[in-house]
This record gives C-alpha cells, structure tokens and sequence, in this order.
C-alpha cells in the first residue's frame, strides 16, 4: 500500500497539491506534521525534485527534529539534503555565508536575552540617560517590536516625530545597532531583519536562495511576524510554490510580534492561492473538541472550521470551583497524586507563571515528582553563562559583552578604575575591549593592572591557537578555560553544596559539548554557540522522566498529554483584566485562542479548575467564573461551582447578588476596569452607612459547632499556629481570638478564618 493512501482525503489533497501557493489551514492535533512530512516525501519520490530544493522550517528546534526524523523514514535516498530548520536556524545559516555584504564578519556572536540587557545598560550610559526613567527591559521591548515590523532606527525616528519619549528610544535604538556592529554580534531579532535586508539589497544572494528553495514550507504560520512574513516572501518570490500550515485559532503570540492578519490574509497576499481545511483530530475525544469548538466560535475574526474525531465522546469535561486558590493547587495536585495514571501523562497548565508557586508547593508537600517549564534556563546560570562567555571571547575577539564578563571573573586583580582606563582608551581609538586590552602597554597609567591583563589575553590567544589548530575539541577547552583560569579552583574553595552544583552544571555544558561534536559532521567552535544560543526551554523538555509537568499556557502550544488541568479559570486572571480593559476587541479574542490551546492540549481527560477567592498584590479578591466555561456547552461539561470547606460538601452557588452582578457599586468598595466587575477586593473599607460590597449574594452558614474550643492549638493558612484565646456567638457567625505565634493576636469570623485545630 502507498504510504499516501493512510491519509485522510482533505490530508491526501494537501500532499497532492505542490504547484502554487497553498494555506493548510491545520486545526488542533489535525496531523499537520504528518502532512509536511508526507508532502516533502511526494516531491522527493513522486514529483522527481531534488531535496536540497526544499526548505521546511518550523518555530522549535523539537518540531524541527521531529521533522527531520519522520522525513528520513519515509524517503529513502536524499532526505538529509532537505533543509528542515527554525526560522532563526535559517537565518543563520544565511547570514554565516554572506553578512559580509552587510559590513559583519562571518564569526558574529548571537546575543540572548541576557546579553542585550548587558548592552543595554552600557548604552543608556553612553547616552547619560537616567536607567530609572529609560529602563532596559522597556527600550529592549520597543526596539524587538520596531525589528518585527521592519522598521530601522532612522524610520523609528522619522515615525517619532515631535514625542519626546519616542524621540529618545529612537536614539538608544540607533546607539544598540552601533554598539552590537561594533561587537560583530546580532541579537535574535537581527537573524531576521539582517536576512531580510541581505535578500533584498543583494541580488545575487536573493537569486541564489529563490533558486535553491523552489518548493518552500512553512509550519506555525498563524505565529509569523511581519519580518518573518517578509523573509519567506523573498525566498518563495520566483517559483511561488509556497505551502505555510498553520491554525488561525492558535494564534497566541501577539505579544512576541505574531501577527494573525498573515494568516487571514493569505489569499489576499498570494493570489491564486488554494485553501485546504484539516478538520478531522485525532488527539482529543468527542467532549474535549466540542468543549473547544464552543469556546473558539465565540471568535469573529477567524476562518470558519469545526474539529470532529472518531475517537468517541470520552469523559465530559469536568469544572471545579474551589473556595481558594490555595485549596484549588491541594485538590489538583492530590487528584493527580490518587489517579490511576502516570505523572508524566498528567499537565497542569495556568494564565500566568506566578500560579506555578502554589503547584509547586502541594507537589512537594505530597511527594509529587513535576517539572517546571519556564524555571531558570540552564544557559542562564551565572556559571553556564561565565564559561560560554570566554568561548565566545575565544571565537569572538570583537564580542565587548563576554569579554567584560570575564575580565575579572576569577578575581584577578583588575579594578574597575583600570578597565575604565580601558574602555576610554577603546573609545578613543575605535578599538574593541578585547583589542584595548591586547594593547595595554600603550594605555596609560596601568600599573601593575597592565600584566595582570596582559596574562589574561596571552591565556585567551592560547586557547584561539590550540582549538583553530586541532589541538583539542570543545569538551577540552572547557576543561582547559576551567583549569587555566583558575575558576574551577575558585568554585572549589567556597566548599559549599553551591559550588558543587554549579560545577555539576558545568560538566553538564562538558557532556552537552560532547555530544555536539559527536553529532556534528565539521564541528566547530562558533556552530556550538550558535547551538547553545538557538535552544529553548521546551526544546529541552526530557519526558522520559516520571514526572508532572506544570507550565503556562503559552508554553504548553504543540505539546499533549493524557491527562490535563487547566486552572485560574477567572474573570481577571484568565481572560486577563488587561484584556477585559483593553479598547481593543481582538485582546479578548487572543486570550480566547490561549484557551483554545489549553483545551486542546488534552487528550482524554480535561478538568478545569477555578477559585472564588484568590491573592493579588497581597489582597484578597474574589473571582466570577472565567466567561470561557460559560462558553463551553452545558451537555459536555460535568460541573461542582463550588467546593467548600463550609459545610464539608459540596454546594451550589448562587453569584447573583455579587458585585460583578450589581448595576451599581456602594461607596468604599474598590473596582477594577470597565463595566462588569470582574475583581473585587474584600479588604475595601466600607463608608459609613454603606451597604457591603457583597450584599445578599452572601450569607455566611453558621457551624453548628466549632472543632476547637478556647486554648485549643489552630492553623491558619496566612498567619499559621495559633492559640484560640476567646470564642463569641455572634448569632451569625462565631468570632474567634487567636494569638499566633508569629502574626500577633488576631480576631476573625470562623466561616472565613477556616481554622484547622492541631
């Protein structure tokens, strides 16, 4: 049997369709990856065409991989030949054989996160501008978003205009690309912008490329950005045979510069351009996919598609309502403790990374093995950091960033009075850090500091000699930077378990090395780092552990599991108030999409969780049911409003008297945003005569009795243990006197004190 006849008839016309441009429109766990792999395959082993000229790309280097693997097990012959990479992966394999047309040196350093705050800061001092007022991340910010639209310093200046706030970021912007020229370094966004202004300034590189890619892929469409849109254009612009798949509903990443209008505009952008719509899922069951097309139609500005799935109906799509948010982490993480399943099929997904803290806690506290996605990237520990910083230096001469890293890391007697002589002198003379240092004899009143730097650049030569000579690959010059400049012998002396992680991390970076070098076909020093500088966090997800996986929605896009909690569903946290604030309409639609993606992460078991009461900005705000589960039909959802602690059972909830149900707010009582409340804080005080800001809807049951009694020893959840000093009958509430041990003498009702007796 054909490997084409296991498709589905819309996945077979997709393979099938090769000439002219093509939008797949993909939807959640459709096998669009299955489509890709098989439409490289029909090119190569149908259609006669070569495979070096194909380009697939794709946003991670796992679905790269994943990629490439299903590729070279359906093609026989070739398949290595077939470009399959990241859209940054590409662009430097671009810019490494010709950014010389654009004033770089082929060894240019790719700059992290990390590395542009590092510049930043050196630019807002070069400009004496106030770090208070201008703060890194914020300029960081404007300058990534004016690089996803294209748009230069000079015409981020001219856009300006008479703003004086937009006047000045214009002037850092111009001053970063100076400064990151001058370290023969590109951040992240450049690899794109710099791609784009090679193709389009030079012909024959253009020409070259369109050439060479006559048959061009793109997955995750619905997440490009307008550089990215244009980089592709200019690949795909002689032969027009442009296949992008992607989900318009997934589109979630606004915030990083995606634009959805890419994607809806297809047709538009490339005339002629046949549409195709993978409906059919083959992930989630009946519930899950009807609880996700009830969500997602609620959307106006999206092509029209509904999921369906032969995988039957499955469990409906359970919704719990907890009292807190603290009681929503102990009830998730014990239901996945006491389930018949394994950790590693389990995912508790939520709005915000803050949430994680409560997850992370109950999973402790119940011996619940998780990851943590999103946690300090292994490349940004401080010693991971330092020793990539000197490989840099050694690869890099011209890299300013690693090379005032390292100078003085181990301490080696160099003041900050004498790297500033230094840089003055750098300054003066047009020359790198790295170069004025090289020259320290001529700098003036160096003193002893001028032998202390000069070992320091004969040590750095030495290493550039052995490993441009063969002496030794990368593992051993870690293993040579380590000894030689002292800083394992620096970790060493601290004695403490500190350090022995962090050298435990570096023969991590030691083994990631040598795993490069195996794989690779001409290792080398500048690929490792371009490796290193390209991974991401879900890139190095190991799932072969047993273990939950706890992580933001955003992060979550791609991946499934089994089993999945999707929590902090709230009117406030998830939408986010900035979304119910915004004017604009498509902020609620995006974060609608986010939830989309949550919903369809799971496989077989879906249960949404939400709390009424929940910490913020150490207030305690109380939380209408997110308008998302309302969205979701009454006959796939299995619903508790609310567990409570009150009564020991679980009671409905009647949210009618609240005040995001109220058409007016009594005076004293805080609100948030426009219209409809969706926070509303607990702690407000209230004026004189004035009626409570939760009026009827709440009335507090009274205990028949207490489980403690007056010198009995109690917990509380934010004040901890406590002696109970004096109970009053309060008709409709007891109100309880406990002196805590820590917090002080505390008086409280006992319906919201929820004391636990010791």
């Amino acid at each position: 049997m054909s490997i084409y006849e296991s498709l589905n008839p819309m996945q077979k016309e997709a393979v099938l369709s090769t000439e002219g441009p093509l939008l797949v429109l993909a939807g959640a766990g459709s096998g669009k990856t299955r489509v890709l792999t098989h439409r490289v395959a029909y090119l190569i082993e149908e259609k006669g065409v070569a495979p070096w000229n194909i380009m697939a790309i794709t946003f991670t280097n796992k679905a790269a991989g994943e990629m490439r693997e299903r590729v070279d097990r359906l093609v026989s012959q070739g398949a290595e030949a077939v470009w399959v990479s990241t859209f940054h992966s590409s662009c430097v394999r671009i810019l490494r054989r010709h950014i010389g047309w654009l004033g770089f040196d082929t060894d240019f350093t790719i700059y992290d996160a990390d590395d542009q705050r590092t510049l930043m800061k050196q630019v807002l001092k070069n400009l004496e501008l106030d770090p208070k007022q201008y703060r890194e991340r914020a300029m960081l910010s404007q300058i990534s978003s004016a690089k996803d639209k294209l748009i230069s310093p000079e015409e981020f200046e001219l856009n300006a205009g008479g703003d004086f706030k937009l006047q000045k970021v214009a002037q850092v912007y111009k001053e970063y690309q100076k400064q990151l020229k001058k370290n023969n370094a590109l951040d992240f966004d450049d690899l794109i912008v710099k791609a784009v202004e090679l193709l389009e300034g030079c012909r024959e590189v253009r020409e070259y490329y369109q050439e060479r890619f006559r048959y061009i892929m793109v997955d995750e469409y619905q997440d490009t950005n307008y550089a990215q849109f244009k980089l592709v254009s200019l690949l795909a612009g002689k032969y027009k045979n442009l296949c992008v798949v992607g989900d318009d509903d997934q589109s979630i990443y606004k915030f990083r510069g995606a634009d959805i209008k890419n994607i809806l505009s297809f047709e538009e952008t490339f005339p002629g351009a046949k549409v195709v719509k993978l409906e059919q899922n083959y992930r989630s069951t009946g519930h899950i996919l009807n609880a996700a097309n009830g969500v997602i139609r609620c959307n106006e500005g999206r092509k029209d598609k509904k999921l369906w799935t032969e995988n039957g109906d499955g469990e409906k799509v359970h919704f719990r309502q907890y009292d807190q948010a603290y009681e929503e982490a102990d009830g998730v993480v014990k239901e996945i403790r006491d389930g018949d399943w394994n950790y590693k099929d389990c995912a508790v997904l939520y709005r915000t990374n803050a949430q994680s803290r409560l997850f992370e806690e109950k999973c402790l506290l119940y011996n619940v093995p998780y990851r943590l996605v999103g946690g300090v990237n292994f490349y940004q520990r401080k010693e991971i950091k330092d020793i990539l910083a000197y490989l840099r230096t050694i690869a890099n001469g011209r890299d300013d960033v690693s090379v005032m890293r390292i100078i003085n890391v181990p301490k080696r007697g160099i003041g900050a009075a004498s790297v500033s002589k230094a840089e003055i002198f750098a300054s003066a003379n047009g020359y790198s850090m790295y170069d004025a240092f090289a020259r320290v004899r001529a700098i003036p009143s160096m003193g002893k500091a001028a032998d202390k730097i000069q070992k320091f650049v004969d040590l750095i030569e030495e290493f550039r000699e052995k490993i441009s000579g063969g002496e030794y690959g990368i593992p051993e010059l870690i293993e040579d930077v380590l000894e030689r400049t002292g800083y394992k012998a620096d970790l060493e002396s601290e004695g403490e378990v500190e350090a022995e992680t962090r050298l435990e991390n570096i023969e991590e970076l030691v083994n990631k090395a040598a795993a490069y070098e195996a794989a690779a076909e001409e290792p080398s020093l500048g690929e490792f780092l371009e490796e290193v500088a390209l991974v991401a966090d879900v890139d190095r997800m190991d799932d072969s552990d047993d273990r939950v996986t706890l992580m933001t929605l955003h992060s979550a896009k791609g991946l499934e599991f089994d089993n999945v909690w999707l929590c902090g569903l709230e009117d406030g946290l998830f939408p986010s108030m900035m979304s119910i604030n915004s004017d604009d309409p498509g902020a609620i639609e995006e974060e609608r999409r986010l939830c989309y993606v949550g919903i369809t992460r799971a496989r077989k078991r879906l249960t949404l969780t939400a709390a009424r009461q929940r910490m913020v900005n150490g207030e305690t705000r109380w939380n209408k049911v997110s308008r998302f589960v309302d969205e979701i039909p009454e006959e796939d959802l299995d619903e508790s409003r609310l567990e409570t602690r009150f009564s020991g059972k679980s009671i409905s909830f009647d949210d009618s008297g609240l005040p995001w149900n109220r058409p007016a707010r009594p005076a004293g009582v805080s609100t948030f945003g426009k219209g409809e409340n969706a926070y509303a804080s607990r702690t407000a005080s209230f004026s004189s005569g004035a009626a409570p800001g939760f009026g009827k809807a709440f009335t507090v049951t009274k205990a028949d009795r207490l489980e403690y009694g007056v010198g009995d020893r109690v917990h509380h959840i934010k004040f901890g243990d406590g002696t109970v000093k004096e109970i009053k009958d309060g008709g409709k509430d007891y109100e309880v006197t406990v002196e805590f041990d820590t917090a002080g003498q505390k008086r409280m009702f006992a319906s919201f004190a929820k004391l636990k007796k010791l």
